[in-house]
């Protein structure tokens, strides 16, 4: 088999992503979700300087820069940046079209950041250990980190729904990371953070989408998307709730220099 290699989001690919990841009711819960806990956990309340990888089309970089934050969005997928490109520009927003691994030489000169943010994009790289491990090299002495990542265990409950039991007993649900199908190259346990930030302080685990992503029937009228975000809401962070969110999400703070 071919090596499978990082996944960007060019060839077509910026419109779909659109409508699928964002522009439906489980997009829309995924960013109600993500600016709650980000919210409600994160120093937000005074500017700092942020760093978005992976930044996709702009959302969380443009929802923070509208609060007075300085933002930082890099993105590899120019087709990504070109369709964000009128919301972007709303903001005084510093784009790099660069991907993870080439920020390096051009970040290193520069001091580190109170927020580093990378949402939805260690499922896409051949090794999420490595990018991790730069991420934190970005955070300043106190800063945070916010990373969110997709939930391998999820993965295969969703396919178990679906049907798709052989390949659930297979338990190989890995994408090819080519053509136009978005299943991820490298899914995680929902507890990888723990290896990965095991002397920070974190925030409890969250579940995004612990709810949204199993809903298969037809629904009663009392089934509202208010009462939906609601439910995300009250158990994302509740024992064995969110370790069937799609994503997890984990936002934690990097130790102070003594």
């Amino acid at each position: 088999m071919d090596k499978v290699q990082d996944r960007y989001f060019n060839q077509g690919m910026a419109a779909r992503f659109a409508r699928n990841i964002y522009a439906s009711q489980k997009g829309r819960v995924r960013l109600k979700m993500l600016r709650r806990l980000m919210r409600a956990e994160l120093p937000l309340d005074r500017p700092l300087r942020v760093l978005d990888v992976g930044g996709g089309l702009g959302q969380i970089a443009c929802w923070l820069a509208a609060q007075g934050h300085q933002v930082t969005l890099a993105e590899p997928a120019q087709e990504m940046l070109d369709y964000a490109q009128r919301r972007l520009t709303r903001y005084p927003i510093r784009v790099l079209p660069l991907a993870l691994q080439d920020l390096q030489g051009v970040l290193e000169e520069e001091s580190p950041f109170d927020l580093v943010v990378c949402h939805a994009v260690l499922e896409w790289l051949q090794d999420p250990d490595q990018a991790v491990e730069q991420l934190k090299s970005w955070v300043a002495p106190g800063g945070h980190l916010s990373l969110m990542y997709f939930n391998a265990e999820a993965l295969l409950l969703a396919n178990i729904l679906r049907g798709n039991w052989q390949r659930a007993l297979e338990k190989d649900l890995r994408g090819q990371g080519k053509g136009k199908r978005l299943t991820p190259i490298s899914p995680l346990p929902p507890t990888a953070y723990q290896a990965w930030l095991a002397d920070w302080q974190s925030a409890p685990p969250a579940g995004i989408r612990v709810f949204s992503d199993y809903l298969r029937l037809k629904l009663p009228p009392e089934a509202t998307s208010e009462r939906l975000l609601a439910l995300e809401a009250r158990y994302c962070q509740q024992e064995p709730w969110w370790r069937l969110g799609r994503y997890i999400l984990i936002q934690a703070q990097k130790p102070a220099e003594n």
